[in-house]
């Protein structure tokens, strides 16, 4: 019989530590979906009579220079000097209640196909998926429930007495998505040299570099410089897809993979059967 030293004994009985957790983080204006979350939900807004129809025009004007200029630092600002200073005064609970009734028409059709199966391939790798978004948590939540998301982390509006002040309480931008996503990973436990983030937004650099691997969606041409420099995917985003077509694809293609193997079952069953009798 071999003697056990005694250190040999007390690794294997000792439990093996946790294995560290992954991530992908994920903006979500441009990169998740085609739009800006932010002024997608106005329609919704003028109707319940939040918004006028002049601040509609100036919303969408924003938005307009948002989508063709790049989602710079100042068309950036811009967009959210704009939105902070329309929401004063609005009632939260109303607010929560016109994004979620509104959800599918307003975001639904925008969502890039990409972007779902990427989630969905990291989800099926075992790893946390977390919007990262500088729209405001009310907005930004229900979209991440919509996709299945994990985590989300947003702006957060100042309220006082259940409305919006204007002022914000944090401002999920540039170099703060970096420190909310390392604080995330500190409390969650994830490793973020082996996370992922995906954004299509040169101020999104910080995010980027904040993870082991980063991917840079649609990138103009700055950004697709800094890609370059840092070593980070680029990827095309073309097909914003409803997701509820791709969910009726999901439901066609599983109801066909199950129906074939139900044939296959009931064909050897009537086999066996026919090979017992003879």
């Amino acid at each position: 019989m071999v003697d056990q030293h005694p250190a040999d004994a007390a690794r294997r009985t000792q439990p093996r530590a946790p294995r560290p957790r992954v991530a992908a983080f994920f903006d979500l204006d441009k990169t998740i979906i085609a739009t800006s979350s932010a002024t997608a939900f106005s329609r919704g807004f003028l109707a319940e009579g939040l918004l006028s129809r002049r601040s509609v025009v100036a919303s969408a004007y924003a938005q307009l220079a948002y989508l063709l200029g790049g989602a710079g630092e100042t068309s950036t600002e811009r967009l959210r000097a704009a939105l902070s200073r329309s929401v004063v005064g609005w009632d939260v609970e109303q607010v929560s209640t016109i994004v979620r009734a509104t959800l599918h028409d307003s975001i639904d059709p925008t969502v890039y196909a990409e972007a779902v199966d990427l989630i969905a391939a990291h989800h099926a790798a075992g790893h946390d998926v977390v919007v990262v978004s500088a729209s405001g948590t009310e907005v930004v939540e229900p979209i991440a429930e919509m996709l299945g998301a994990d985590a989300v982390i947003a702006t957060r509006m100042a309220v006082a007495d259940g409305r919006y002040t204007g002022a914000i309480d944090f401002y999920a931008y540039g170099e703060n998505k970096a420190v909310a996503i390392r604080e995330l990973a500190e409390a969650r436990g994830y490793d973020l040299a082996a996370s992922s983030a995906y954004s299509d937004s040169v101020t999104d650099a910080p995010m980027l570099a904040a993870v082991g691997h980063g991917h840079v969606v649609n990138p103009d041409r700055a950004l697709r410089r800094l890609a370059a420099d840092h070593g980070w995917d680029v990827l095309t985003f073309r097909r914003p897809v409803p997701l509820r077509r791709l969910d009726t694809q999901v439901r066609v293609t599983t109801g066909a993979v199950l129906t074939g193997v139900a044939l296959v079952v009931l064909a050897l069953v009537w086999w066996r059967r026919r090979r017992r009798s003879g």
